[in-house]
């Protein structure tokens, strides 16, 4: 069967250590060929161009900026990758019969292209919603539903609704997910609805002692503390000024360093925080290379995910899959309508408090500082293989889509 894939991110080989990839490659596994549509951002300077390795199609198309701009811009260029994503289909694709269309939110924007394989191939549709937008944009001011930006709402929602409609199956990212689509979309068939979370190439990440010392001493970081990381995109979503005030009234609990490895658009934040508070039991550093991090991330002790308390949709952040593979345990310091802290409690793998309470940030961190956090670790691995494989989610979509 051929495999098309649709998605933002940018890819230059099958090969590459990240979920889509590591799922794509299950597919490979099972004697599919998979067709990747990458964009190229107009900023990069790249031209359109095809990757062929291992059954496997990476064509890089042209488009506007969509990462990493202002709103205008990246709404302009959203809108306009769908009919850049159909013509590259046209042109390069016209004799491929694709018997599977896979296309992760966001965008929320592939609806002719899905349309287009759909009734041209007879494709099944499987949605990966793992963005639930424009709904996310206004729980945190992005985008409103009046005035100028109502409009833009209206219009992002129209696509929304129409990609729900397209789509022969909606695999959801956890079981509030589910509800949520089916409370806010009532004309969604709950049989086409399901469960089919974040996964990953499951690969012990973990690091030894002699690792664990090499590397904390590298980057100065203290051995006889309780290290709690944070990786990943600092933005909006992760209510960073929140984020500010814990480590503020962290500052002087003994037995805690806090990490913070990443960048985005409220990184500026951060560092301006960390110059003037001259806090000695933070550290805030830009993204590493992913083989860097993953080694550092292993280092550490516990695991940090934030979320903006003001989320109305249940976002469950795919990061929680790196600390797993570290074998660290994690700390969900999120809004109340996400149920990714609930899947670390009951999981036995981790902690969790609403991210409107400073309070309540700093009596966790204290009671994890002095547990012993080492039976939470085996857990933690076990949930991994139990239910965030790529093969429990290949198997999941075949299952529907056969």
């Amino acid at each position: 069967m051929n495999v098309l894939f649709l998605s933002l991110g940018r890819y230059s080989s099958i090969k590459e250590s990240e979920g889509y990839t590591d799922l794509l490659r299950e597919f490979i596994r099972h004697g599919d060929k998979v067709y990747i549509l990458s964009p190229v951002e107009k900023r990069d300077g790249s031209e359109s161009k095809l990757i062929e390795e291992e059954n496997s199609v990476i064509l890089w198309v042209k488009t506007g900026n969509i990462t990493k701009t202002n709103f205008i811009e990246k709404g302009i260029s959203t809108v306009m990758i769908e009919s850049q994503f159909l013509s590259a289909i046209k042109k390069h694709f016209p004799d491929v019969k694709f018997g599977l269309v896979l296309y992760p939110t966001p965008p929320i924007t592939f609806v002719k292209v899905v349309e287009y394989i759909k009734k041209r191939d007879g494709a099944k549709t499987y949605l990966l919603l793992k963005d639930i937008f424009p709904q996310n944009a206004v729980d945190i001011g992005i985008m409103s539903k009046s005035g100028l930006k109502g409009l833009l709402y209206k219009y992002f929602r129209n696509k929304e609704k129409k990609l729900y409609s397209i789509s022969d199956t909606i695999g959801c990212m956890s079981p509030a997910n589910v509800q949520y689509v089916l409370d806010n979309n009532p004309e969604v068939d709950p049989k086409i609805v399901e469960v089919c979370p974040n996964c990953i190439e499951v690969i012990d990440k973990s690091v030894d002692e002699k690792t664990r010392v090499q590397i904390r001493g590298k980057y100065g970081i203290p051995l006889d503390k309780k290290v709690f990381v944070y990786g990943g995109n600092l933005g909006k979503p992760q209510g960073i000024p929140f984020l500010i005030e814990c480590l503020e009234k962290c500052k002087d609990v003994d037995g805690a360093f806090f990490l913070v490895v990443g960048n985005g658009t409220e990184y500026g934040k951060l560092e301006s925080y960390a110059n003037s508070s001259c806090q000695k039991n933070f550290k805030l550093m830009s993204r590493l290379p992913k083989e860097d991090y993953d080694t550092m991330v292993g280092a550490c002790d516990v695991g940090l995910i934030f979320l903006d308390h003001r989320f109305t949709i249940p976002n469950f952040p795919s990061r929680l899959l790196s600390y797993m593979q570290a074998k660290i345990p994690v700390l969900a310091v999120t809004d109340p309508n996400t149920d990714i802290g609930k899947v670390i409690v009951d999981g036995g793998f981790g902690w969790w408090c609403e991210s409107n309470s400073v309070d309540g940030f700093v009596s966790e961190v204290q009671s994890i500082i002095s547990s012993n956090i080492c039976d939470k670790t085996v857990n933690e691995y076990q949930y991994l293989l139990d239910y965030y494989s790529c093969a429990n989610a290949y198997h999941l979509i075949m299952r529907k889509i056969r």
